[in-house]
């Protein structure tokens, strides 16, 4: 099978140094990678807690290619533009993290 598309390589780095994100973040896109995928988890919809809009944008600072933020929260909806103003390029959610996440 021949795809007619590129594939993108997007680590996580929820597995970083946090106090050394600046670093973290270069050495990804050192090694040729697409993307930086950022995993926000609220406490609720997972359970787990990492990081809210200011992190991100705090982040988006090091990241000179496309930041990647997946959004589990719930509800999602209130999150999404903050979180697109902290600098995502691409946010993906959940379906079932908003009853309505049709509407945003």
């Amino acid at each position: 099978m021949t795809f007619s598309r590129s594939i993108k390589i997007a680590p996580s780095i929820l597995s970083a140094d946090f106090a050394n994100f600046g670093a973290e973040c270069e050495a990804i896109e050192a090694q040729g990678c697409d993307w930086v995928h950022v995993d926000v988890m609220d406490g609720h919809f997972v359970p787990n807690i990492t990081f809210g809009p200011s992190t991100c944008a705090a982040i988006r600072k090091h990241i000179k290619g496309v930041m990647d933020v997946h959004l589990m929260v719930a509800p999602v909806d209130p999150y999404i533009d903050a979180f697109a103003q902290s600098g995502a390029d691409v946010l993906t959610a959940h379906l079932e993290a908003g009853p309505h996440i049709h509407r945003t």
